[in-house]
Order: C-alpha cells, then sequence, then structure tokens
C-alpha cells in the first residue's frame, strides 16, 4: 500500500501533528514494531553496568559540552 502525503504543500505545524498520528497510532500494538538486534545489545550492556556510571549536575553538563563545541 502506498500512501501520498502533500509534504511539499503541507506546513511545518501539519507535518508534526501528522508524525504525532502515526506514533500514536504505532503505540497501539508496539508487539508488531521490529527491533533491530543492536537494539538488544545496547539493553543488555546497560543492564549489565556496574554502577560505575557518573553523573552530573544538567547546568554543569551543558557548560562542558558548549564548551566542547566551542
Amino acid at each position: 500500500m502506498s500512501v501520498q502525503i502533500p509534504l511539499d504543500t503541507m506546513t511545518v505545524e501539519e507535518k508534526l501533528k501528522a508524525m504525532e498520528d502515526i506514533w500514536a497510532d504505532l503505540r497501539k500494538q508496539p508487539d508488531d514494531i521490529p527491533s533491530p538486534d543492536w537494539h538488544h545489545d545496547v539493553l543488555n550492556a546497560r543492564e549489565r553496568n556496574d554502577g560505575s556510571a557518573v553523573y552530573e549536575d544538567w547546568t554543569v553538563a551543558k557548560e562542558r559540552i558548549r564548551k566542547k563545541l566551542q
């Protein structure tokens, strides 16, 4: 099935609303959405995390990121 959407005539707001509607519909049957193998690998690695993760205040993190981008 092919659906034609007039993207070239839609506003950004209309496009975002269409995406929201599509995601809302997809969420109704999450088991039908395939998950790539690498997703499972990432989740498994996170579950094995030994607690060594370091967290920092968001304000500090933003400043560190800004400095890296300069």
